[in-house]
């Protein structure tokens, strides 16, 4: 998004939120009993009553700028968009421009915390840098994402990788390696992958980056897909296409992590490119979007979200040109806030 093999010997939980009868220091205790219907995230049980879904809402963020839509769906949890490097250094910043305890994004995290809502830091994106590309060892990086999450008070990172550095090997390594560490220093530390996949699931960059997560033991709560920017042709029904794409991912997941049909689905997360995506011919529509969550409930998929709240609006003009409709607004007609209503259920 813009600035989204089977268990290694050892492995005593991996996907430990989403597995019964696994028992993991690596998540935080629920707040009340599981169930064979709960979650593999925290967001997804606070709050919530036995007649409630058990898919939450968790859209992408500014966390260095409100929007006037970042509250519509009342989201359960709000993915803060993104930490990244300062330049080629091992220091974390909010997209590479704000101190990461900036008091003006500290206030701001505050307040969407207001409401009793959580926050998960993300890490990457598209654009910048992410910190595994430029912190020299695992202590290194490990200590550049506990600044990240010590200033936004939160306990759930979620790791947007994609691009290049998808494709590094070694960053991907040192990654794992780094978040391992973390989780030792932060029992309650719950770790997201977001990663881009298409109508026949994840590529093998992203399979293999969770085979090295199993390989360094890291304790994943959920695999976030980027149902979005699949190529251009792909230029059919945006919902279906995110579908397919969980469905794909779905089997892949059950292998990697070693998980049963219901614990996959309770592991994996839907992110979707509200209105006009980047590539030309797509856009997901309103009714797209509730068709989207309508599946995620069925399978109770741990969260869905989008990209972004910020865009969660008509353009001024109605039918403003791609590079408009990529950075303030979607690109369709529509009230503010109709798509965080429509994923939020």
């Amino acid at each position: 998004m813009r600035g989204f093999l089977k268990p290694a010997a050892g492995v005593t939980c991996l996907f430990a939120l989403a597995t019964t009868g696994c028992s993991s220091a690596a998540s935080d205790p629920p707040k009340q009993a599981a169930t064979a219907g709960s979650t593999p995230s925290q967001e997804a049980t606070q709050g919530a009553t036995e007649e409630a879904s058990s898919t939450s809402y968790a859209p992408y963020v500014s966390a260095t700028t409100a929007s006037d839509n970042d509250a519509a769906g009342s989201p359960t949890t709000y993915n803060l968009a993104f930490v990244i490097a300062s330049g080629s250094t091992c220091t974390p910043e909010w997209n590479g421009t704000e101190a990461i305890g900036d008091s003006a994004v500290t206030s701001r995290i505050s307040e969407l915390k207001g409401e009793g809502a959580s926050v998960r830091v993300s890490f990457g994106g598209a654009s910048g840098k992410e910190l595994a590309s430029t912190c020299g060892s695992a202590a290194a990086l490990a200590a550049a994402y506990g600044k990240a999450l010590d200033a936004a008070g939160s306990s759930q990172a979620d790791f947007d990788i994609e691009g290049d550095e998808l494709s590094d090997s070694d960053g991907v390594a040192l990654r794992s390696e780094a978040i391992a560490l973390l989780q030792k220093e932060r029992s309650g530390l719950q770790v997201t992958f977001t990663l881009p996949v298409m109508p026949s699931g994840l590529d093998s960059d992203g399979v293999a980056l969770l085979e090295s997560a199993n390989k360094y033991d890291v304790q994943v709560s959920t695999v976030n897909l980027m149902t979005m920017n699949y190529g251009e042709s792909y230029d059919a029904d945006m919902g279906d296409y995110a579908v397919t794409s969980a469905k794909a991912a779905h089997t892949q997941l059950e292998k990697v992590f070693g998980l049963s049909d219901a614990d996959a689905w309770r592991g994996m997360a839907l992110t979707s490119m509200i209105g006009v995506n980047d590539v030309a011919g797509e856009t997901l529509s309103l009714s797209d979007a509730a068709d989207v969550r309508a599946f995620a409930e069925e399978k109770e998929i741990a969260w869905v979200s989008m990209w972004s709240t910020f865009r969660d609006q008509q353009c001024e003009d109605g039918s403003a040109g791609a590079d408009d409709a990529a950075t303030d607004c979607s690109g369709v007609t529509q009230d503010a806030g109709a798509f965080g209503e429509a994923f939020a259920g």
